[in-house]
């Protein structure tokens, strides 16, 4: 088979890759906030529950991870479809590296600042939403980007439970025509593709939110 003849099996994979690496990665942006920012100000418990999170899914293999979800689970009488266990598994896992990401960003903004709230009497919700968390996504966003790309690699792993991926279908044309070096080059170029578009999306939404930052509404009045 011809390049071009490999392409198309190849993209039907790529598109099922790029839902599941969106999906998961906003998915796991909101496990890293709760998480990250119950580890800050969530008190004992909460912050006991969202280290525990955070130690399972960063201390255990991924992979190991969604054969548990897409296996073990249902014995339990819980199940999902493979894509769904795929986004919810990938999102888990990079939740709990955000959740540190999200900690040490909160963490940065200096106490003064959530000192001079607590004298108006800002309430600790009114202090995080809008005096805290302003400063520290923009802090976020370069590691939020190298988590988005590292996730959008790990999808491969998502293959394992039956899902027809990338990797699943370059697996596929492999076994059937033998032609290693072809499918396997067109699929790195493939995924660093979807990387520089990642990449290039999360540098546009880092500038937007510095720019915001720069020119808050009303500040040219």
């Amino acid at each position: 088979m011809t390049w071009t003849q490999l392409l198309p099996n190849l993209i039907k994979g790529a598109e099922v890759t790029a839902l599941i690496a969106v999906a998961s990665t906003l998915l796991g942006a909101v496990f890293a906030f709760a998480a990250g920012i119950a580890r800050v100000s969530g008190g004992r418990l909460l912050s006991a529950i969202a280290l525990t999170y955070i130690e399972i899914f960063r201390g255990t293999s991924l992979l190991v991870q969604l054969f548990w979800l897409y296996y073990a689970l249902p014995l339990i009488g819980i199940s999902f479809d493979p894509i769904a266990t795929g986004i919810f598994g990938l999102a888990l896992n990079i939740g709990a590296y955000g959740a540190e990401v999200v900690r040490g960003a909160l963490v940065s903004v200096s106490e003064q600042q959530r000192e001079a709230a607590k004298a108006l009497n800002f309430s600790g919700a009114h202090t995080m939403i809008h005096i805290v968390l302003p400063q520290a996504v923009i802090e976020m966003m370069p590691s939020f980007c190298n988590l988005a790309i590292q996730n959008l690699k790990d999808t491969a792993l998502v293959s394992f439970i039956s899902i027809a991926d990338l990797s699943f279908h370059a697996q596929s044309l492999r076994n059937l025509t033998l032609q290693s070096v072809p499918i396997y080059t067109l699929t790195l170029l493939i995924y660093f593709a979807m990387a520089l578009v990642i990449a290039a999306a999360m540098r546009w939404l880092e500038n937007k939110l510095r720019r915001g930052a720069a020119f808050p509404k009303g500040a040219a009045s």
